[in-house]
């Protein structure tokens, strides 16, 4: 059996991680953190850790943002583009040595009433991973778009975390990738 390895914050931590690994049962042994990644600096400190429960992965699925753009302490994101983009790279570059396909997904909008986070920050932090990745052969699953048209249903009464009915639309997302990204 195929194996996909899931990192990422807590919308795949608490939200779509569980669902992908129902969705795909039979089909792939899913693996994830028990940890929540958090940041892309996090995340690439946790391949260290991470590295041989991925071990065998055809598929690793992947996403960090929603830390790196929160405005935690009202003095700007809590990473600089800069530092983003070259974090992302990095992890990259560490996944596409070990496995076969990488994924990056982008980060999910929040409700405008979210104090720490906008959306503004959110877009131009996509573009800067979808520039930084895509050359290096990193399949993007745009999961920004895939909770956007439907915000005010797919986001929780916390403004950022995925309700159920957004749990369902980005599993569903991220199975299509994995899928799309295996043949």
């Amino acid at each position: 059996m195929k194996k996909v390895a899931l990192l990422g914050d807590s919308i795949r931590l608490i939200g779509y991680g569980k669902r992908v690994a129902e969705l795909l049962s039979g089909e792939y042994e899913v693996w994830q953190p028990a940890d929540n990644c958090r940041y892309a600096k996090y995340t690439l400190w946790g391949l260290r850790d991470w590295k041989s429960a991925m071990e065998g992965a055809d598929i690793v699925h992947w996403n960090n943002g929603l830390w790196d753009t929160c405005n935690v302490l009202g003095d700007g994101a809590f990473s600089t583009p800069t530092e983003y983009a070259d974090a992302l790279e990095r992890v990259a570059k560490v996944l596409l040595s070990r496995h076969r396909r990488v994924i990056f997904a982008t980060s999910t909008p929040v409700l405008e009433s979210k104090t720490d986070n906008d959306n503004v920050t959110i877009v131009k932090y996509n573009g800067l991973a979808i520039e930084r990745l895509s050359p290096m052969g990193v399949i993007i699953n745009d999961l920004h778009n895939v909770v956007w048209p439907n915000l005010g249903e797919y986001i929780s009464e916390d403004k950022i975390h995925l309700s159920a009915a957004g749990i369902e639309a980005c599993a569903e997302a991220v199975v299509k990738a994995i899928r799309n990204a295996d043949n």
